[in-house]
């Protein structure tokens, strides 16, 4: 049994590589494609930036003195490049991570601004304490960044009786932006980025499993899980858009694309060495995978784009359930019941 497993696990996982190299490439091509031809998109403009382009590029000129940005997961990867370049830029960054250290060291590191915050998001408590810490500086959240999270992991874990990758990446944030919005509210022009994957794909079909969250029903994959709760970050992403009409706040949805990070500690073995040996051909560097954050969170081109789903700083139009209003309706109900204790 345990022969056919790993079978199956590198299968999917060679699969999974190719796929999201092709995606990658084809989709930037595209990007390049259209933005040269086209000067917007369903109302939201096209830029020349593609699949290679940075965040430094993308935010190359802009005085962000006198804003405020939050970016959660900071102290490594693309959440880490982002706070780097939004300081850069002017920004006061507010640095979330797991421990103090863990903040402290990463906003201590960049050149600007920055203030570490503990935000533990399997924790709720946590949550709660750092909304409050953030709240008690009293000041406007220009860019709320909810970046952070956990990818396949090996085995079906729960916290509290919930999937962890759905509790993390999804509820986590949920509670975080939820008791911020305020503040998000408060700004000139409050925007919200939520980052997803295009492994929402591997959702399963029937989208949202809100019969059994625990997971404890499912043959468990880790990408089916951890696409799963990336569809639920996107259509917490859609339905807070709708909730934020009539405000100038926005929130739109940011596909990263394939990066070599951290966050791919839980991927098999076999895995890493593949992407470490072929993932030049595919993968994004750390600049351009905090490209499209940083575009979306700072950039004056994104005034009152809300509702959207970004990949490469250009707008595309995702497929199956990323777009279904109702289904993002019926999660947050649910996200609400759920985190109702941890909730302003």
């Amino acid at each position: 049994m345990s022969h056919t497993m790993n079978r199956r696990r590198f299968t999917q996982g060679s699969s999974a590589l190719a796929l999201s190299g092709m995606m990658l490439r084809g989709n930037g091509a595209l990007a390049q494609q259209t933005s040269q031809g086209v000067a917007n998109r369903g109302g939201v403009p096209v830029n020349g930036f593609n699949d290679e382009t940075t965040a430094e590029e993308v935010t190359a000129g802009l005085d962000l003195s006198g804003k405020t940005a939050l970016v959660t997961g900071c102290n490594s990867g693309i959440g880490y490049e982002t706070m780097r370049v939004l300081a850069l830029r002017g920004a006061h960054v507010i640095g979330a991570a797991r421990s103090y250290e863990k903040a402290k060291t990463a906003c201590d590191s960049v050149a600007g601004q920055t203030t570490p915050v503990v935000c533990e998001l399997t924790e709720f408590d946590t949550i709660v304490a750092c909304a409050e810490t953030v709240q008690a500086m009293d000041t406007p959240i220009d860019m709320l960044i909810l970046n952070a999270g956990i990818m396949a992991l090996p085995e079906l874990e729960q916290v509290n009786g919930i999937e962890k990758h759905f509790l993390v990446n999804h509820l986590g944030h949920f509670i975080l932006a939820n008791r911020l919005l305020e503040q998000v509210k408060a700004a000139p022009q409050g925007r919200v980025a939520v980052l997803v994957s295009g492994r929402y794909k591997s959702a399963p079909a029937d989208g949202i499993q809100f019969g059994d969250l625990s997971g404890q029903s499912w043959e468990y994959d880790p990408t089916v899980a951890y696409g799963h709760s990336k569809l639920a970050n996107g259509l917490f992403s859609l339905e807070l858009a709708r909730r934020l009409e009539g405000t100038n706040a926005t929130s739109n949805a940011i596909h990263p694309g394939v990066i070599m990070t951290n966050l791919g500690r839980h991927m098999p073995g076999y895995v890493l060495f593949f992407a470490k040996l072929i993932g030049w051909a595919f993968m994004k560097s750390v600049g351009a995978g905090a490209a499209t954050s940083s575009y979306v969170a700072a950039h004056p081109d994104m005034v009152g784009i809300s509702g959207r789903y970004f990949e490469h700083c250009n707008p595309v139009v995702p497929d199956g359930n990323m777009t279904n209003t109702e289904m993002a309706a019926k999660l947050w109900a649910v996200s609400e019941e759920l985190t109702q204790d941890y909730l302003a």
